[in-house]
């Protein structure tokens, strides 16, 4: 295909009206108007769908490349360069491929960046990745990290892609991941999130006993409404492909198994199963913030935790008709068996404000998928 030239937005004004902050992560509207200024450009149209509250998402590009190993680039070289030494064969994903658990994958997007000099980005899964145990990152040329774009970035961006429980097919145009934009580097306290708090409510209870320490502190329910009550999922570890482009088609009983309260409130989780849990605390992410959830800590355990961390502006936020919103929890334990109870803390939500609120926040009029949620799978799978 050939790259994209005319304005995607050709209503948006070139130069935006200045934001209400010098630093901090961009909205919708900025997004827009770096799309328009071929700061993110493409090799076909990106549509207004792609564009989230505060980041957008990424599309698989035509080709993947099963490689031996994971990699970083890294010392500024190439990621094809790597692609070239460590690949194995290449696959069409034109009209659709599969993608086997266990393998790794390399795909190039059809989104590429020129940043500007104070501009650096950020990626996550995106949720319903996440809660199908897709492991992907974000790769840049040249990049030390994963899921991290470096502020004055030039250059393409690809996706590496870990398909953990299950086998997977995905299509040229699939969406798995999302990147968020930042100006600058805002500092990021827990001060400033105890008064947003205050505030706002970011987790329900009582303020004072907030656990705010590196973020604030999220942690599972084990108990639901009672004995016996149902409280999560474990992957089934021999199950057929799922289509990441269906919705509501797949029976949950045909890929998990129900995990219902013990008398102790307490599940082992055994390595190398995947779960779907839920967070004891409804959430809020007010429309002028973003959160993210810390993915792995192991001052709270030898686990995983989060897999797609970002919540957009407006998640769990009343005002938007998310009242009462929790956090869906992909957890993995690492290595060893490991006991989690009720009420333990498994992860933190960092907040980091925008620079401005974006036109369009999370919820249903924009058609989120996860406002409102409860315990919930992908969106693949019928609801209960």
């Amino acid at each position: 295909m050939a790259e994209a030239t005319s304005p995607v937005f050709p209503e948006l004004k070139d130069e935006l009206e200045a934001p209400r902050h010098a630093t901090g992560i961009v909205p919708a509207q900025s997004i827009r108007g770096f799309i328009q200024r071929h700061h993110i450009h493409s090799v076909a149209e990106i549509t207004e769908d792609q564009v989230q509250p505060a980041s957008i998402d990424l599309r698989l590009g035509a080709t993947a490349y099963r490689v031996r190993a994971s990699f970083l680039p890294g010392g500024g070289s190439p990621v094809q360069d790597k692609i070239d030494a460590l690949g194995m064969h290449e696959i069409d994903l034109t009209h659709g491929a599969v993608l086997e658990k266990g393998c790794v994958y390399i795909v190039p997007l059809m989104e590429s960046l020129r940043l500007g000099k104070r501009v650096s980005g950020m990626a996550n899964p995106k949720s319903s990745s996440g809660r199908l145990d897709i492991f992907t990152r974000l790769i840049a040329d040249g990049g030390h990290e994963f899921d991290q774009v470096r502020a004055a970035y030039k250059g393409p961006l690809y996706a590496e892609i870990s398909p953990r429980a299950f086998s997977i097919i995905v299509y040229e145009g699939t969406r798995l991941n999302q990147l968020r934009l930042r100006r600058g580097n805002p500092p990021v306290t827990d001060a400033t999130m105890r008064r947003l708090h205050e505030e706002v409510g970011l987790v329900d209870g009582n303020p004072r006993d907030a656990n705010i320490a590196h973020g604030v502190g999220v942690t599972v329910d084990l108990q639901g409404d009672g004995k016996d009550a149902f409280v999560g999922y474990k992957a089934k570890r021999h199950t057929d492909l799922i289509d990441v482009s269906k919705v509501n088609h797949y029976d949950p009983m045909d890929y998990w198994e129900p995990i219902y309260a013990s008398a102790q409130g307490s599940i082992m989780l055994n390595p190398g199963d995947f779960y779907i849990l839920v967070s004891r605390e409804a959430i809020t992410v007010p429309p002028d913030h973003a959160a993210e959830m810390t993915a792995y800590d192991t001052r709270v355990g030898e686990f995983r935790v989060h897999y797609a961390g970002f919540f957009d502006p407006g998640f769990g936020y009343a005002e938007s008709g998310g009242a009462g919103s929790r956090a869906v929890l992909e957890v993995r334990s690492h290595e060893v068996p490991f006991v989690l109870d009720h009420g333990q803390v498994v992860g933190r939500l960092v907040y980091e404000r925008l620079t401005d609120i974006p036109d369009k926040i999370y919820g249903v009029d924009i058609g989120s998928s996860y406002q409102r949620q409860g315990l919930a799978l992908a969106k693949q799978f019928k609801k209960p």
